[in-house]
């Protein structure tokens, strides 16, 4: 819907714009469960210098009736260019502090990789030497946040062709079959089928180097090495959850790595003023439309609190504590995922009515346990940054820009708060102070 501005007052900056109405993620009503999830953003701009009213959709129903429900929440001030008021997170620098330690999982670019411990049995895991550095457990997001399929992956990373051949002749064998070989797959490309294969990829290095994945993330490999484990998220989810995964799993390109296993960078990382953070620099995507976790827009500037020890040492505890109590729940509890815990916990928070059933499931997956958890690792971490825990949302990344602006000056002048200064500074510079 178009909308005519009235001129700007005599003397008013002529070559502003400004934008005195948003709406910036509205969904398409009546839409049918079958069509695409449309979702559209609405602006009204103004020449000049003007503050204006944003109009956020907090809750949603009845999308494809004649009567949809949507909740709003609005709020004023200036609007910025990415539709959102207060502080410009899109403003921020990567910081040399977080610098070697977010990356995206691998990215295979063959199936093939991917097999059932049974059949990396048949491949010789358990009597070939050195196979088992080669053949590791691998997660991708629907592992991490519902049911793991248990499946392992081929990581022949380092090694070269002859290499794999002559140590591994049944890896050899089944990845020239499975990844490299040309196939006819006559579901690809909307149905019309289409050859598959490193064999007649048209990427190069896809091609030469086809018993390797597509996307092996070299930069990633050491900075996981001698980890006694590492965190990670899921790049586009409902919920923002960051846990810890033991070193030997292999991440798929769908998660989003933090190379750490301190229990205080778990803790900031799950904090509600990171996710605050997230929500405001990441973007959405999806059915659902489910934020979505952006390393380079959003762990690369975040900047982590300067905590005391005693600080620190109570954000390790309670992130440790979240960290167990979450997987005691998911391996005693059956059936039970890391998204249902969060979907109860939403349950509980939102005050709604529960059937003594519920209350059972949600008691039993620790819902209640997790929220409280969350809520001191929030206060704690409120506290490292040596402000209220109960700051508004755009209030938190209006502090969040001002202390990137801050740190990227103090970086500028020598000095980095790095994350993990005896892997980084050797790697990427000296600290000063």
């Amino acid at each position: 819907r178009a909308a005519h501005a009235p001129p700007p007052p005599a003397g008013e900056d002529r070559a502003t714009l400004s934008l005195i109405l948003a709406i910036p993620d509205h969904p398409w009503t009546r839409a049918t469960k079958d069509a695409a999830a449309v979702r559209i953003a609405m602006t009204v701009a103004q020449a000049g210098q003007h503050d204006g009213r944003l109009i956020e959709i907090i809750g949603e129903s009845g999308l494809d009736s004649d009567n949809p429900v949507l909740d709003e929440r609005a709020g004023e001030g200036r609007i910025n260019p990415d539709l959102k008021l207060g502080a410009d997170a899109g403003a921020v620098v990567s910081l040399k502090a977080n610098e070697g330690l977010g990356y995206r999982g691998v990215q295979l670019i063959g199936a093939g990789f991917m097999v059932t411990p049974q059949e990396a049995t048949h491949l010789g895991l358990g009597t070939r030497e050195g196979l088992e550095a080669h053949i590791r457990p691998y997660l991708n997001g629907r592992d991490m946040l519902q049911n793991s399929r248990g499946m392992l992956v081929i990581d022949l990373l380092g090694l070269d062709e002859k290499e794999v051949r002559t140590r591994f002749p049944e890896v050899y064998q089944h990845v020239l079959t499975s990844v490299y070989a040309k196939t006819w797959n006559k579901d690809a490309d909307e149905g019309k089928g289409a050859w598959e294969g490193r064999e007649v990829n048209r990427r190069a290095s896809y091609k030469k180097y086809w018993w390797i994945f597509g996307e092996p993330r070299k930069d990633l490999r050491p900075a996981l090495k001698d980890l006694s484990r590492y965190i990670a998220t899921v790049e586009t989810s409902k919920h923002r959850i960051f846990q810890f995964l033991a070193p030997e799993i292999v991440p798929d390109n769908m998660l989003v790595v933090t190379c750490s296993d301190d229990s205080f960078h778990l803790g900031v990382l799950s904090s509600s003023i990171h996710c605050e953070w997230t929500l405001q620099s990441g973007g959405w995507l999806g059915f659902g439309n489910d934020n979505r976790y952006s390393k380079s827009k959003v762990f690369d500037p975040f900047p982590f609190p300067d905590a005391t020890p005693e600080q620190r040492a109570a954000i390790v505890e309670l992130a440790e504590e979240l960290d167990t109590t979450r997987k005691a729940a998911l391996a005693e509890v059956q059936g039970l995922t890391m998204t249902e815990i969060y979907n109860w916990r939403d349950r509980l928070r939102s005050g709604g009515q529960l059937s003594p059933q519920q209350q059972d499931r949600a008691r039993a997956a620790r819902a209640g346990i997790v929220d409280d958890l969350h809520g001191r690792i929030d206060r704690a971490v409120a506290a490292a940054y040596g402000w209220a825990a109960d700051l508004a949302p755009a209030e938190i990344v209006t502090r969040l820009v001002a202390l990137n602006a801050e740190r990227a000056a103090e970086e500028a002048a020598g000095t980095v708060r790095w994350l993990r200064p005896d892997y980084q500074i050797p790697r990427f510079g000296a600290a000063k102070g």
